[in-house]
């Protein structure tokens, strides 16, 4: 694979007209793009793939010019250097690969339909218009779009548009951006428009396939968040506009091209009347994440893709804040906290993943940073660390200054730490040194040593890890004045541990509020003393508590065995955060057991146990009133009763099916999956089966496809399986970007598993044709290593994958995730046994 090299070197854009003609029916687009810009030598390279280039003329002069496909390069010879202008003629192919310019396909009344839309990052602008497609190389942009246009079809740009003459739509010139951010898209679409307190116009736009109300949710909090950010940042929005677009087919969650986001329908369209708070939840994150990059990311960009993390972390993190700040009723951190934090832990302790900031070497390992456990949530959680040591204060100050400094330019991590600690007064960029450029994360370990209170810090491995002598400054939040606001150093003493016990009154605790990127490991006597304790934590540190004890048994540091008496201890609590982390660790357990054994069993009646409490006081249906955390254990509880076989669950989920047939998409959101998974796996039937695939087939609410997909692939039936195998190149039925859930679902059924692993290994080269060239691909490994837990499909992962181990993006997921099986493998051989006996006990 060629490295490397910058174009922006040669040839640094000022100006792009670029002209487009676009034929959906022939797939065809006709371009004619005129740069201007700087020639710091005669020859320069542009970006350019997949284009058949015509000509290339400058001052009606026809240039020489040379394409180099492996460099995806357009190499042109000017009369000389400096200041140019010169005139691309082309044409491309419209693609279904979900990048470049591509359609979507939807039916409104059975009648088919597509629009097009534009995917360009990371690199594929070049697949649009020959471009310097780096984010370093900004520039205007005047954008002039013509195509097969029907009555009453609509365009979208980033700009407003500014006239329309001979077919021919015309736009605003953009202000100064990277390639990567623009962004268009037309066809038959309906909207809803609001205006912001400072003049700023928010559209919602979606296919006709939807209801009109879904829009609603998404326009409510689109308008609040560009109003709270632009307080917060105490920066203007820059653009007259902020259009929100939902794309039938969308391989990413959402891109935030400047002025025009797109999504995925699942991320932006609602039904308010009947959509589950966590998944209100979800969208509304997504929408303010997206929100936020329009200053952080947009305005001010990342200078080179090893900055990445500069761009997703403060998004991920802005996210919450503002949802924070717009529905503080919903406690927004804790979703922080039970979905971003377990994912950056676990990830992050395997040897060998990536750290936050990574060079990057040739363009096919672009895609590969986008490691969400990582860069998004990794990431944030650094930058919680930050908000935690400066405040908002100084935070909020930072930032303006930040935005001031490079608006419509480039910056790297360096220029952002060095802003927040001018505002704070702190050497930032010292703190975080440490947590950007090492990979993985130190568990301290808080023991007595004669007599004296001491803390060591190491690297935490989930399976085998080589120590490297790692140090991190580490905020330790704890919760004794004893405590220091950073540890720096490898070990530290506190003092005498009876004479701190006693002055302070409580146990011993480190990263109270859980804000920091660290476990602790506590010695038995000051464990035993926090458990002794237990009725005085709240809801996150019940959650800290037991999700540090679960991470620390899959590094076989304790026993798993040693967990199960404690889960009853989280059980009587009615905060959803806790039976978050509650049932994650009960779920673990399901790896120590075989299907259809006593084992199994006897597991089943231990989630019995755990939940009928629960179960019993809830019930399946929301009661008026009830508040935001019944809401959200309901599902939990279920889901567990159902595993458990509790026949009284099974028997009034089937209850509320039979009443339900006829319209299942108004069974109550929350509980839907789990009784329409409950139908399939204890009533199922060929017809039913067939019932629920033509009902996938046909809604378009986004939600309601997403519990079909558990509900089918949860079959236990052989012949049933294989059909829904079938579907998986059913292009028209599962949608390419859709197809990784159906596929990891039906892998996780004990019942599919076999086939499922067949599929993928038989029909990898059609798999990579459809998805290989996207930023998702690779997570079809990580789906497929987070199921697998026996030495047998270790051996089999390893025959398929390791002959890939070189190609460029996939070296890093495949030997993380042998690594993965083989700690989890090891973990199960070794510990089967007691933890299996002390399930046993404690459901005697």
């Amino acid at each position: 694979m060629t490295e490397i090299t910058r174009f922006y070197n040669t040839f640094q854009p000022e100006h792009y007209n670029v002209f487009l003609d676009i034929d959906r029916q022939k797939k065809t687009i006709t371009g004619k793009t005129t740069i201007t810009g700087t020639a710091l030598e005669p020859e320069v390279a542009i970006h350019q793939k997949d284009l058949q280039v015509a000509k290339v003329t400058a001052a009606q002069q026809q240039l020489e010019f040379t394409l180099d496909p492996t460099a995806d390069a357009l190499k042109i010879k000017l009369p000389q250097s400096g200041k140019t202008t010169f005139t691309i003629n082309y044409t491309a192919p419209l693609t279904d690969t979900m990048m470049g310019i591509y359609p979507s396909y939807y039916e409104v009344d059975g009648v088919k339909k597509q629009i097009i839309g534009t995917q360009f990052e990371t690199n594929f602008a070049r697949q649009a218009f020959p471009c310097v497609d780096e984010p370093e190389a900004k520039a205007t942009f005047s954008l002039a779009i013509k195509f097969d246009e029907q009555p009453g079809e609509t365009v979208l740009s980033n700009m407003p548009e500014t006239k329309v003459e001979a077919g021919v739509h015309y736009f605003e010139p953009t202000v100064k951006m990277s390639t990567y951010l623009v962004a268009f898209a037309f066809g038959d679409l309906q909207s809803k428009i609001t205006t912001t307190k400072s003049g700023v116009k928010v559209g919602v736009f979606a296919t006709k396939a939807h209801q009109p109300h879904e829009l609603d949710f998404a326009l409510d909090i689109a308008k609040r968040a560009i109003e709270f950010y632009e307080d917060f940042y105490q920066t203007p929005y820059p653009l007259p506009h902020s259009w929100q677009l939902a794309l039938p087919d969308f391989s990413a969650g959402a891109m935030e091209n400047w002025g025009l986001v797109t999504y995925r329908e699942a991320y932006l369209l609602i039904d308010p009347e009947n959509t589950a708070l966590d998944t209100q939840k979800l969208v509304a994150t997504v929408i303010t994440h997206e929100l936020a990059h329009q200053w952080f990311g947009d305005l001010v960009t990342m200078k080179w893709w090893d900055d990445l993390w500069l761009n997703e972390s403060f998004a991920n993190m802005m996210e919450y804040v503002a949802v924070d700040a717009i529905k503080p009723e919903w406690r927004i951190w804790e979703l922080f906290q039970e979905s971003d934090v377990p994912a950056a832990l676990q990830r992050d302790a395997t040897d060998g993943v990536q750290s936050v900031h990574v060079k990057v070497n040739n363009p096919a390992e672009i895609d590969a940073l986008f490691d969400s456990a990582i860069v998004y949530a990794k990431g944030a959680r650094m930058l919680v660390m930050v908000r935690a040591l400066i405040g908002d204060k100084a935070l909020r100050a930072g930032l303006k200054q930040y935005f001031a400094a490079h608006q419509y330019s480039n910056a790297t991590g360096a220029d952002l730490w060095a802003a927040l600690g001018a505002a704070a007064g702190i050497d930032v960029g010292a703190v975080m040194q440490s947590w950007l450029e090492q990979p993985g994360y130190p568990v301290v370990t808080v023991a007595i040593k004669n007599g004296k209170l001491t803390l060591t810090q190491e690297q935490f491995f989930i399976g085998e890890g080589q120590q490297q002598d790692r140090l991190w400054q580490i905020p330790l939040h704890g919760n004794y004045q004893a405590v220091p606001t950073l540890m720096t150093e490898r070990e530290l003493t506190l003092g005498d541990y009876q004479q701190l016990r006693q002055a302070a009154a409580k146990p011993f605790r480190l990263n109270v509020g859980n804000n920091s990127h660290f476990i602790v490991k506590y010695t038995a006597e000051l464990l035993q003393d926090i458990l002794a304790n237990f009725a005085t934590l709240d809801e996150i540190d019940q959650l800290q508590l037991l999700q540090d004890l679960r991470l620390l048994a899959d590094s076989r540091q304790l026993s798993y065995a040693d967990l199960v008496p404690l889960l009853s201890k989280f059980a009587v609590s009615t905060s959803a955060v806790v039976n978050a982390i509650l049932y994650q660790t009960a779920a673990n357990l399901k790896k120590f057991v075989e299907p259809n054994t006593a084992e199994e069993k006897q597991l089943k009646q231990f989630f019995d146990q755990l939940s009928a409490p629960a179960v019993k006081r809830l019930g399946w249906q929301a009661v008026a009133g009830e508040s935001d955390d019944d809401k959200l254990v309901r599902p939990y509880v279920l889901g567990a009763a159902l595993y458990a076989e509790n026949q009284l669950a099974i028997d009034q989920a089937h209850q509320l099916f039979t009443a339900h047939q006829a319209d299942l998409i108004n069974l109550p959101a929350a509980i839907r999956s789990l009784v329409l998974t409950n139908e399939v796996k204890n009533f199922g039937s060929e017809k039913l089966f067939d019932k629920l695939f033509t009902i996938y087939r046909q809604t378009p609410d986004a939600s309601y496809k997403a519990d079909l997909c558990a509900a089918l692939t949860s079959t236990p039936d052989a012949a049933l399986i294989k059909k829904l195998i079938e579907k998986f190149e059913d292009t028209e039925t599962i949608k390419p970007q859709d197809l990784r859930a159906w596929y990891y679902q039906t892998l996780a059924n004990n019942d599919g598993q076999q086939a499922a692993w067949d599929w993928i290994r038989q029909d990898w080269s059609w798999l990579e044709e459809k998805v290989g060239g996207d930023m998702e691909f690779t997570t079809y490994i990580t789906v497929t290593a987070r199921v697998f837990h026996s030495a047998a499909r270790l051996a089999e992962f390893r025959a398929f994958f390791e002959p890939k181990i070189n190609i460029p993006g996939m070296t890093r997921e495949i030997k993380m995730d042998i690594k993965i099986i083989t700690s989890r493998v090891n973990l199960i051989e070794a510990e089967a046994g007691a933890v299996n006996a002390a399930v046993s006990d404690a459901v005697k």
